[in-house]
């Protein structure tokens, strides 16, 4: 009789989490002309690098778009997302539903290129009708299957983010730190949009955590905020260390290349983590998951998910992988 093979760690350990989204870790903002080329031409440059895409890139009508100019940006972000490389992750940044441009938006962009992106980012969505407008946009343009995220970005609509995650068609939700403290009226202070004082204030802090208990509650992604110092590498690695080690967050923000590599290190597993995982998965797989004692410490599926997860992790931030791992993961089973 032949022996069997042992079952994949992804088949054996999802289970309720099967269908929790995974997305790169950095998701990468441009607006301006020359910047968006840039940052396309950085992302294929980086693939290479690191032997898959890790960061997205969004091309930006908010705020990229000059007022008046609306319609000839949106027809601008189309042509950039339709000739950047095959392979690569690529979003947009619409208008919110209630500008006038939304529409507009919509139609040239996920009309023309919805088969081509990887998500559209709706800002200042307040609540699940929100959602529901965008769905009805994008189903209109015939893109009824492009992914949307959001951004949740004053008290109202943190109050509803766990109603918004839970709609379907919500893969990711993005805290927007600005817009939220200024929808404080003065009561936050200015240093509460900052690296540091963003990690302090009570409202700020409490906002971050229920975004990122509401994403978490349905499978989606949750995205952390800006740290809009972006020459202060300092100031970016510990804000990108606190999001992903005490807040919860699995993606942030860059609004500057400098700032895309202090991201993908601060959401990477180690070496040390790295091969903890493997060690540990390894020996779960040979008791066919089977509770088991390693190290003198007991494991079952609920910490074998947690090390499976370490390397899937890895693997999409680029990190190096043992053998037995990497041949988990690669390719990837469907």
């Amino acid at each position: 009789m032949s022996e069997r093979a042992p079952a994949h760690p992804a088949a054996v350990l999802l289970g309720a989490q099967a269908g929790a989204v995974s997305l790169p870790v950095c998701d990468h903002y441009s607006g301006v002309e020359a910047r968006m080329k840039k940052s396309l031409a950085l992302q294929a440059e980086m693939a290479e690098e690191f032997g898959a895409c890790v960061f997205d890139v969004t091309l930006d009508c908010e705020d990229g778009a000059p007022v008046g100019g609306e319609a000839e940006h949106a027809a601008l972000v189309t042509e950039l997302a339709l000739a950047a490389r095959p392979g690569m992750r690529v979003g947009v940044r619409v208008h919110p539903v209630d500008h006038p441009a939304f529409a507009g938006d919509v139609v040239t962009i996920a009309g023309r290129a919805g088969q081509r992106l990887s998500h559209l980012m709706v800002p200042k969505v307040e609540s699940v009708a929100d959602v529901e407008q965008a769905v009805a946009a994008l189903d209109a343009a015939d893109a009824e299957t492009l992914p949307l995220h959001v951004l949740i970005e004053s008290p109202f609509a943190v109050h509803n983010a766990f109603d918004i995650a839970a709609h379907p068609r919500v893969q990711s939700l993005s805290f927007g730190l600005m817009d939220f403290v200024s929808a404080h009226a003065g009561a936050i202070p200015a240093e509460g949009m900052g690296a540091a004082g963003q990690f302090t204030h009570p409202l700020v802090v409490r906002a971050k955590l229920a975004i990122a208990s509401a994403a978490h509650a349905h499978g989606k992604v949750p995205s952390h905020c800006v740290v809009t110092e972006f020459n202060d590498m300092d100031a970016m690695r510990t804000a990108a260390r606190k999001a992903a080690r005490e807040f919860g967050y699995t993606r942030m923000w860059s609004i500057h290349p400098n700032q895309i590599r202090p991201i993908l290190e601060a959401f990477a597993p180690d070496e040390a983590q790295i091969q903890i995982a493997t060690n540990i998965l390894l020996k779960a797989a040979a008791a066919d998951w089977a509770p088991t004692q390693i190290d003198g410490t007991l494991h079952d599926r609920a910490s074998y998910r947690h090390f499976w997860q370490v390397l899937t992790r890895a693997h999409a931030t680029g990190r190096a992988l043992p053998p037995e791992a990497k041949a988990w993961l690669t390719p990837a089973v469907s």
